[in-house]
């Protein structure tokens, strides 16, 4: 049975990584980019401070908690245990799956740090937000960010899946223990407030454009090299 999980898997990988383009290379590599949604971590962190200083740091504190939990986690205890090769170090896939820039990433690849931690975010900043359309939109940033990591040749799509379900259990988990402090002792002078419509549609806004922002980099430097 996990054989034939793994060979579904690996023929899955080869399909979606197999779907690339020169241009998609370009806006792909942002995606997965470390600072490359600092526009929308900034409208976020307007968002969630304007409900007061004290709410606004512990959402941020419970955010840099899930991130944590998501990636030691994942990269400090699973891949080492588990030790699966990412498709760029599989010897049998190395030479003919698509990479950008001659990015390999670590050796073992099971499971996805991104997928982990964006995932993670976006299911607690969806119960601590509230509403429908900002889960939507926050969830398919989360999918965007981890399919990237697909489409770079590093992790097989089990790799992703694993890391979001792991992301979506410890998100739960962090929102969780958020919502019951809130109502003891030790969140009493925080008053939580909910944030209104127009509020939580400016981080999805944010989402937009920055892709939008991303979308004409990479435009840019397509036509550039």
């Amino acid at each position: 049975m996990i054989e034939y999980l793994q060979y579904l898997d690996i023929e899955l990988f080869k399909v979606l990584n197999g779907c690339y383009s020169d241009y998609f290379d370009c806006i792909v590599w942002l995606i997965s980019g470390k600072f490359t949604w600092l526009p929308l971590y900034l409208i976020l962190l307007v968002v969630v401070f304007s409900r007061g200083w004290r709410q606004g740091l512990v959402i941020v504190i419970a955010i840099a908690l899930t991130v944590t939990l998501c990636d030691q986690i994942s990269s400090s205890l699973i891949k080492p245990a588990v030790e699966r090769f990412r498709p760029s170090h599989t010897e049998e896939l190395a030479a003919s799956i698509h990479t950008v820039r001659g990015y390999l990433g670590g050796r073992y690849g099971f499971l996805s740090s991104h997928a982990a931690n964006t995932f993670g975010v976006a299911i607690l900043l969806a119960g601590l937000f509230g509403r429908k359309s900002f889960t939507i939109t926050i969830l398919a940033w989360a999918l965007v960010v981890s399919y990237s990591r697909i489409y770079l040749g590093v992790h097989f799509p089990g790799d992703v899946l694993c890391g979001a379900i792991l992301g979506l259990l410890l998100g739960t988990g962090v929102y969780l223990l958020i919502k019951k402090l809130v109502n003891t002792s030790a969140l009493k002078k925080v008053k939580f407030r909910p944030y209104g419509a127009k509020k939580i549609d400016l981080v999805s806004i944010g989402v937009a454009l920055n892709l939008a922002i991303l979308f004409a980099w990479a435009t840019v430097q397509y036509l550039l090299e």
